[in-house]
Formats: structure tokens, C-alpha cells, sequence
């Protein structure tokens, strides 16, 4: 076996591509993790996107595009880089002639294919044929084992490398921020998600009329879900916020809220998992196949049915519970692991084996 990069990795340079980033959705977040991660092992990074706040845009790579990347745009951005991280862009083919001009580029070339969605996990998608493609030069990674074994079925062999967190958590923003969103002395349930379907918006806030308290959505609503929100939160019995208002981010956020709730019905990872360990909260999940496989390193949780329990939890707050809750994180899913699992990665790239990378 050859190695391609040897143990140190100071000096390499790394893109980052995906379809957006720089935003709030999961793969900009955890794309920022693995950029932040790189940086850690001395490795130059730019990012790279069609759409939102990259170091450099490519026009075709965006969700909306009218016409694939050209070549050229692509050896711009990419022509002098050590491996390539795509993120999504051949996972997912929301956009199919950008996946397939990005895969065309680089064939023959070391770059890493991170799935955070694949086909068949959605049904818009599930008659896509003939996907993620794949070359000797590259590595697969899945956020989550379901994936990992789905893709070894297809005969891609792949890693599963999970998400590493550099939250700082801010618990004086608590106070002003209640302020402002005019919660007063009422719990504050935070779901900090999309809405769409499957993030199943019905269950959190039907958990925070349990508990008499306010409900915050702070994502945007997408695939066509605008209407069916709008209808659901009309006929809210407790008070809604929507949104980040301007210049608060999330920890700002994780700080303000009493109880983090994550109904989903699917997820890939499910960031508030970790997010609301880092920010000492406790939260209540739903039954996603992922979770289980997440809350297995160790961590506790609530589900949504849990109403007394959370009211007596907010009431009088389990510090034991918190305190394990972010040891595990910050064990298992901190920057410093995630670094690890990418130096083992990258500087053995000529390795080619199923397994789960954890440290």
C-alpha cells in the first residue's frame, strides 16, 4: 500500500465543497466543523459552494443552477489542492449535473465523499440509479453505521466518521435574549431545526403546550412545507417564536431555552444531540433509528412524552445528568476527536477498509 500523504499533514491544502455553506443548515455546520478540524492538523482549507458565504463560488454548484460547473471553474477553485472533501454534492443529487461534473473532475484524484443523505433515504429521490459514484482515489464517509452498511450492500466500501463539535456555550446571553424574545418566567422549548416534514414540527409543539410553555422554530420552512406550518402553528395553544432574531446565534439560543426538543422521524445525525449536551440542556428525542445509535456512547435523554419528568427536570435540574451528558460529548464528538479521526483518514488514504473511526 502507498501512503499518499504521510503522518504529517502541515502545509497540505484542503477544499471544502458543497452545494451551500456558510449558512445554518447541518452540512454547512458540520462542513465548518471539518474545515475548523483540518486547520487543527495544520492543513490549509478554503471552502468552496454555489450558493451562501464560501471562500470561493462556483457558478453551476449551487441548488438552483441552470447549467453544471464548467472544468475550468472547477480546476480554479480545486487545481491546487492536496485532496478535495465533498460534501453532499455526490450524495444527494439535488442538483445531478453538478454532482456529475464534480465527480468527473476528479477522478484520479484524492478527495473524500462525505454522505449526510444518500438516495434511497428519500423517497423523491429513491429511483436515482447508479449513485454516489465512486474511483480508487477517493474515500467514502457516512455520519451514521445505517449508511455505512447500505453503501458495503451497493459495494462501496465506506467510514463512518461522526461529527466533532466546538461549541462555547454562553449562559450569560440567557437573560437578555428571554428578554427579547418576551418569554417571561415560562418554559422555553427550543427546536432548533428546519421545518419540514420529517422534523415532525406537530410533536415539539404539542410538548410545549404540555408544559405550558413558549415554543421556538428556528429554522426556515423548505420542500414545500410553508403552508402546512403556517396552519399548524394558527392553531398553536401556546405562544410561537420563529427564527433567530438578528445577531443572536445558536448558543445564544441553547442558553435562553429551558428544554431542546428533536421529534424527528428521521435524521442523519441530529445536531441538537450533541449541541444540547455542550450547552448543558436537557433534550427530548424522538424515535429516529440514528438516536439510538448515537445515545448508545452513553448519553440520556427525554422523549417527547416525558412531560412530567421534563416539568420536574426544569424545576429542579439534574446536574449529575447534564454533567454526563457533556463529558460524553465533548469525549466522544469534540473538534479534538474529530481531528484525530481525520489525520488517520487523510495520511492513510491508500487504506481501504469498512469501519467506524472513533477515538
Amino acid at each position: 500500500m502507498v501512503d499518499l500523504f504521510g503522518e504529517d499533514l502541515a502545509g497540505r491544502r484542503a477544499a471544502v465543497l458543497s452545494y451551500r455553506l456558510g449558512g445554518a443548515d447541518g452540512v454547512s455546520v458540520t462542513a465548518a466543523q471539518w474545515a475548523l478540524a483540518l486547520r487543527r492538523l495544520g492543513m490549509e482549507v478554503r471552502t468552496v459552494a454555489g450558493e451562501g458565504r464560501p471562500d470561493v463560488l462556483v457558478r453551476g454548484l449551487g441548488l438552483e443552477a441552470g447549467r453544471a460547473p464548467s472544468p475550468r471553474a472547477l480546476d480554479a477553485a480545486l487545481g491546487d489542492t492536496d485532496v478535495v472533501v465533498v460534501d453532499n454534492v455526490c450524495s444527494l443529487p439535488m442538483n445531478p449535473a453538478a454532482g456529475r461534473a464534480v465527480a468527473a473532475y476528479l477522478r484520479g484524484r484524492p478527495a473524500v465523499l462525505r454522505h449526510h443523505d444518500l438516495p434511497w433515504e428519500r423517497e423523491r429521490y429513491a429511483s436515482y440509479t447508479g449513485w454516489p459514484p465512486d474511483d480508487p482515489a477517493w474515500r467514502h464517509v457516512t455520519i451514521n453505521e445505517p449508511a455505512r452498511h447500505a453503501l458495503a450492500a451497493r459495494g462501496i466500501t465506506a467510514t463512518t466518521i461522526y461529527h466533532g463539535f466546538a461549541d462555547r456555550p454562553r449562559p450569560h446571553a440567557r437573560e437578555g435574549l428571554r428578554r427579547m424574545l418576551g418569554v417571561g418566567d415560562r418554559p422555553l422549548v427550543l427546536q432548533p431545526t428546519r421545518a419540514i416534514e420529517r422534523k415532525n414540527i406537530a410533536a415539539g409543539l404539542a410538548l410545549a403546550e404540555a408544559l405550558d410553555g413558549v415554543f421556538w422554530l428556528t429554522g426556515p420552512a423548505e420542500d414545500g412545507y410553508a403552508a402546512e406550518l403556517a396552519a399548524l402553528l394558527a392553531g398553536a395553544r401556546c405562544p410561537v417564536r420563529r427564527r433567530l432574531p438578528l445577531g443572536v446565534d445558536m448558543a445564544a439560543a441553547y442558553a435562553a431555552c429551558d428544554v431542546v426538543v428533536l421529534p424527528s422521524s428521521w435524521e442523519g445525525f441530529g445536531l441538537p444531540l450533541v449541541e444540547s449536551a455542550l450547552h448543558r440542556r436537557p433534550i427530548a428525542v424522538g424515535d429516529f433509528p440514528v438516536a439510538a445509535e448515537i445515545a448508545a456512547f452513553g448519553f440520556r435523554w427525554f422523549t417527547p412524552g416525558d412531560v412530567r419528568a421534563l416539568a420536574e427536570f426544569v424545576a429542579r435540574p439534574d446536574v449529575r445528568l447534564l454533567d454526563d451528558n457533556e463529558s460524553v460529548a465533548r469525549t466522544h464528538f469534540g473538534i479534538d476527536a474529530l481531528a484525530e479521526r481525520l489525520r488517520l483518514l487523510i495520511a492513510g488514504m491508500a487504506v481501504r477498509g469498512t469501519e467506524r473511526l472513533t477515538a
